[in-house]
This record gives structure tokens, C-alpha cells and sequence, in this order.
């Protein structure tokens, strides 16, 4: 299950499912398109879907509320999260959000982490209002001026300096000090207690096809197009070369394609906890294993 609906960070599966990579492996995949990071991490904790695609700070939480899963390969490195506004409405950065409305899903993991980006930047979390919003209809909201800032992936940042230029403001969640895990593969721990070689295999192929990605995108946006329609080929295009960016650090590169830093989880885990509260508290590495990835895949520097 996926986090969300089939775009360009997805293009990888697609990719390695068209070409047969996955009934190599002995996978007969299945592909099931999400609606929030909140809703996938439920359904994988349950056992409504083997593997799905999760903002790890979503994933943390749900295992503190029983959500029996474990993360196995990192996808964004780097948190994709930002803010997008218009300067012509008087903000000039996030000491103006007070007061103002904030455009997103409800299942969005960045209202999920919200409490923590704004004791980084000295904001009451109440001092906002947040407006429920489709992923689709967010930059029709922000030119409407129904709502002050909208949140959204950096995967999109292009489609919105086409759309509004010079008066986009934006801010990136990694650059303030909010820089958590983004979009993970997690299984159904059960599942993986079964099947630890099936997972082995499609985490494989998974490393693989996003390795190949990054070498040559063209044939992974063919494999996304030819089974999801509705995508402009130039914005998924686009939106690959900000992916390459979040997906890119020390431990991707130097370990493997999709490797945790341990450090780094505790500290997802540490702050999550401090700043939306863990219902039951756990050992963070407990959540979290780099043993099923291929150390021979890494990520190009």
C-alpha cells in the first residue's frame, strides 16, 4: 500500500514491476494507492497489507498504539516536508503562520509533526488554524486565498515557482531542524516473521529499481505513466530530480541504498515522543532493521 496516490517516488516499483523483477523474486505484487501515511502504517500494523509506504515520525507513533510493523528500507533520507505561502500576503517566513490557516489532508504526516516544527520556530502549535484540503486541490486553495500556507512534499516544489513565481514563499523542514525520516518501507511484522526471504527478495528488487531510477529515469516515468493516468510527464520529471536529493545521504551512500542511521531513528523516536506523545513507549531500534537490504546497492553520491 502506498502513502499515497502513484507519482514519481513510486515510479521505481512500477518500474521493477514491469519488468518482471518482482515475479522473479517469486512476488506476485499487488499495488494499492494510499491516503495518508497515518492510514498505509494502520493497514500494514494490522495486517491489511503486507508492506506499505509510511512517513516514519507516522510509523513511530502507530507502533506506540500497537501497529505491529518494523521499518525496512528508508526512502527519503531527508524529510520532504515544507510550507508554501504567498509573500504578497504578509508573511514573511513561519513567525507569521500565527494566526493564519494551514491547507492539508488530514492524514498528512506534516499536521501529525506540526507541534514539532513549531517549537523549532517559537510558535504556539495552537496559534493556527488547519483546513482540511485533497492533495489536488491544495495550490487552487492558496491562489483562491482560502487558506494562508499550505503544506507539501519538496517532490512538487517546481509546480508551484511555475505557478506563483516570485511570490511563493517556502520554507524546508530539514533547514530549520526538523529533519526526520521521511517515506519508509514498512512490513506487517508477522508477515516478516513468515516470509523473512520473501522480504529479503523485494526489498532486493525494490534497492535495485531505485538504484536504476536514479541512473536513468526515463524508462521508470514510462512504467508509471503506462499504469497511471493523469500525470504530466514533465512534472514527474521534475519532481524525480528534487526525489534524488532527499533520498541522497552519508548512510544511503555509504551503507546502502535505503539504510537507517540508528542515531538518527532514536532521535525521530525522541521527538516524536516529546512532542505528540507515544501512547506506549518502546525501544526505538526495535522499530527499525537495515538486515534485509542489499549492501551491495547504494545510493549514488
Amino acid at each position: 500500500m502506498l502513502n499515497w496516490t502513484p507519482t514519481a517516488d513510486h515510479a521505481p516499483i512500477y518500474f521493477a514491476k514491469a519488468k518482471g523483477w518482482y515475479t522473479e523474486a517469486g512476488i506476485d505484487l499487488g499495488i494499492e494507492a494510499g491516503k495518508g501515511s497515518a492510514l498505509s502504517a494502520q493497514r500494514v500494523g494490522s495486517g491489511g497489507a503486507n508492506l506499505g509506504i509510511a512517513d516514519l515520525p507516522t510509523a513511530i507513533q502507530a507502533v506506540g498504539k500497537g501497529a505491529d510493523l518494523k521499518a525496512i528500507m528508508v526512502i527519503y533520507a531527508n524529510s520532504p516536508q515544507g510550507f508554501y505561502w504567498l509573500k504578497s500576503s504578509g508573511i514573511g517566513g513561519p513567525k507569521d503562520f500565527a494566526g493564519r490557516k494551514i491547507g492539508n489532508p488530514p492524514g498528512d504526516a506534516a499536521r501529525l509533526m506540526w507541534p514539532a516544527f513549531a517549537k523549532k520556530t517559537g510558535i504556539d502549535p495552537a496559534a493556527v488554524n488547519f483546513v482540511n484540503l485533497s492533495p489536488q486541490a491544495k495550490v487552487g486553495a492558496l491562489k483562491s486565498k482560502s487558506v494562508d500556507i499550505i503544506s507539501d512534499f519538496y517532490n512538487e516544489h517546481d509546480l508551484k515557482v511555475k505557478e506563483f513565481g516570485d511570490d511563493l514563499g517556502f520554507v524546508a523542514w530539514r533547514n530549520i531542524g526538523v529533519n526526520v525520516y521521511g517515506n519508509s518501507l514498512v512490513v506487517n511484522g508477522a508477515y516478516l516473521k513468515a516470509n523473512p526471504e520473501r522480504v529479503k527478495k523485494f526489498v532486493a528488487v525494490t534497492q535495485r529499481a531505485y538504484a536504476a531510477c536514479v541512473k536513468d529515469f526515463a524508462p521508470c516515468l514510462e512504467a508509471l505513466t503506462a499504469t497511471v493516468s493523469g500525470l504530466s510527464p514533465d512534472n514527474q520529471r521534475d519532481q524525480w530530480e528534487r526525489i534524488k536529493q532527499l533520498m541522497r545521504d552519508d548512510t544511503t551512500t555509504k551503507v546502502a541504498l535505503g539504510a537507517f542511521d540508528g542515531a538518527r531513528v532514536k532521535s525521530d523516536y525522541d521527538l516524536v515522543k516529546e512532542m505528540i506523545g507515544i501512547e506506549k513507549a518502546y525501544e526505538p531500534a526495535t522499530l527499525f532493521t537495515n538486515d534485509y537490504l542489499d549492501k551491495a546497492t547504494r545510493m549514488a553520491p
